[in-house]
């Protein structure tokens, strides 16, 4: 078994000093981020670089070409990986209500990222609630046609409870941390513990305000204790203003720098 670290790039597993993924939804470089990137190339190609994954958003609101995703796909590094955000149809529209109709044409669309697929995000609507049987219908679905990484992240408070947390353990499902928390527990990650997600959308005004340096230098303090467990993921949602890549960068300098553990502040085999 490889521990949290370990050179392994042929399984996407990080080298050591990477063992975060750390990124952005999409992967737009502002103008005043530019010399951070390399010139050449696609806003992707640019991007893949410098941070080792993106979430796919777009996803939530179109489908995309089978040739769309097979590009990405060959356009990044070995070891970077794309989260992928469900559709709308099944979350917001369906409310998780949906058949095999719905989930099947998706999964087949995200398929073609191949080995560069990382977790699914199912972002749920705040004003759905928990309901155990249909949340198990959908779970059954979708475990019975996708045996990867998922996370899930919900914003009623009724998902924080624990009867809602053993489900999701059920199903192999890791619960996001997210930033603003609707409520305390939403901060923390949950659910199954393999994977931990952060999504953070800027506080206190959404997707537009930056995250200042005592904030990100805790997270990384949290995040390297994490790695110690589980892969561990970061994405900065705060697109709005520009701020989500900058933050990225910090982060990602701030996971290399340290001062860590050794099999994190190091590089090498």
């Amino acid at each position: 078994m490889t521990k949290a670290g370990d050179v392994e790039t042929e399984n996407g597993e990080l080298s050591r000093g990477q063992s975060v993924r750390t990124g952005t939804a999409g992967w737009v470089i502002p103008k005043d981020a530019r010399a951070c990137f390399i010139s050449e190339g696609s806003h992707l190609q640019r991007y893949a670089h410098t941070l080792n994954c993106a979430e796919i958003n777009s996803s939530f609101y179109r489908p995309h070409r089978h040739e769309t995703w097979r590009r990405w796909a060959n356009s990044v590094p070995d070891e970077f990986r794309f989260s992928v955000k469900a559709p709308r149809r099944i979350t917001h529209e369906a409310r998780l209500e949906c058949g095999s109709e719905v989930l099947l044409p998706f999964l087949q669309q995200v398929s073609f990222l191949g080995d560069k697929l990382g977790p699914i995000l199912i972002q749920l609507p705040p004003s759905l609630e928990f309901d155990e049987s249909i949340a198990r219908r959908f779970l059954l679905l979708l475990r019975e046609n996708h045996s990867g990484e998922v996370v899930w992240e919900p914003r009623h408070s009724s998902w924080f409870e624990d009867r809602a947390d053993a489900l999701l353990q059920e199903f192999r499902i890791a619960r996001v941390a997210a930033d603003p928390a609707c409520v305390p527990a939403a901060a923390r990650p949950g659910g199954f513990g393999t994977v931990a997600y952060f999504r953070l959308h800027g506080s206190p005004r959404l997707y537009y305000s930056d995250y200042r340096e005592d904030f990100l230098n805790g997270l990384a303090a949290q995040l390297v204790n994490l790695a110690m467990q589980a892969r561990v993921w970061c994405i900065f949602d705060n697109t709005a203003a520009g701020h989500a890549i900058q933050n990225a960068l910090q982060l990602a300098r701030k996971m290399k720098d340290g001062p860590w553990p050794d099999f994190l502040a190091s590089s090498g085999d």
